[in-house]
């Protein structure tokens, strides 16, 4: 197999034509999570990190459907933890539609069920939860954008690294609306990790661009060489992390890998598509000029 890097001819192409796929597609994006904030009052799902509820790890033969006949109250997931054959699972209420775990746990006995272990979160413990995590991601962000104008001191590339890391996110965090992914503080530590992915890859490219020798397309090239192949390996580990704890049934993994492969397949098209022609602009026909 051929894991070489093809040389793409941005020559062949004008700034134009290379930021309207990233636009685009950040525009979907933005659309779609304002639409799912209108209708449901969140951009994206919130998990039981976030919002409150009572939780209980139970092992039975039933299958999910009889599970949750079980209870007289809605239940909001059911995840089958260990292998496909398991017969653990984790029952998951929203906070505001049960009164008491213990009539969850009574309910749960009366079927028969093993009870494994249970839990309960507040909803005012997971509201403030909810906070600290919207505001580690906006410091990370802010830090990163600090960081990158102390770095480059100049307008058009440090927007450049900023667009396409609020691209990152803003994809990934549509895509989770798409696909039902919960918010979680652990989906929340892959969204930081986006940041820090994103940020390595642009300033690889900014770097061989603005910082050494050759002309814009050779130092292009060996940027992409290098930042191209590191991207492709993390998705190819990504991939083989959400198969191997999907099979396995291991709560969490699987949605963390997803949204990192997401943000990473993302950062591919907004680096070298939306920061490349932006660097081109700021070097032919910008300040820089």
């Amino acid at each position: 197999m051929d894991l070489s890097v093809p040389k793409v001819d941005y020559s062949d192409y004008t700034n134009r034509q290379l930021v309207t796929i990233p636009l685009a597609v950040l525009a979907f994006a933005l659309a779609i999570l304002a639409v799912a904030t209108v209708v449901t009052g969140s951009p994206v799902a919130l998990g039981m990190d976030f919002t409150g509820g009572a939780e209980l790890q139970v092992e039975t033969t039933d299958s999910q459907a009889e599970i949750e006949a079980q209870f007289d109250e809605p239940v909001e997931s059911i995840t089958q933890v260990g292998s496909p054959t398991s017969n653990t699972y984790i029952i998951e209420f929203q906070s505001g539609d049960y009164d008491d775990l213990g009539d969850l746990v009574a309910q749960a006995e009366a079927a028969g069920y093993e009870i494994q272990q249970e839990g309960e979160r507040s909803a005012s413990f997971a509201a403030d939860s909810q906070q600290q995590a919207l505001f580690g991601i906006a410091i990370a962000f802010a830090g990163m954008a600090l960081l990158v104008a102390a770095m480059f001191r100049t307008f058009v590339p440090s927007i450049a690294v900023i667009a396409s890391a609020f691209s990152d996110i803003m994809i990934p965090l549509a895509l989770m609306r798409l696909f039902d992914i919960e918010l979680t503080l652990g989906t929340v530590a892959a969204l930081l990790m986006l940041i820090g992915y994103s940020v390595d890859s642009d300033l690889l490219l900014n770097n061989h661009v603005l910082r050494r020798h050759g002309d814009f397309y050779t130092s292009t090239f060996r940027a992409m060489r290098t930042g191209v192949t590191m991207t492709v390996t993390s998705i190819a580990a990504m991939i083989v992390m959400t198969v191997v704890a999907s099979l396995l049934g291991i709560p969490l993994l699987p949605d963390v890998g997803l949204i990192l492969v997401f943000g990473l397949l993302a950062d591919l098209m907004n680096t070298y598509l939306l920061n490349v022609s932006l660097l081109r602009y700021y070097k032919y026909e910008g300040i820089a000029k």
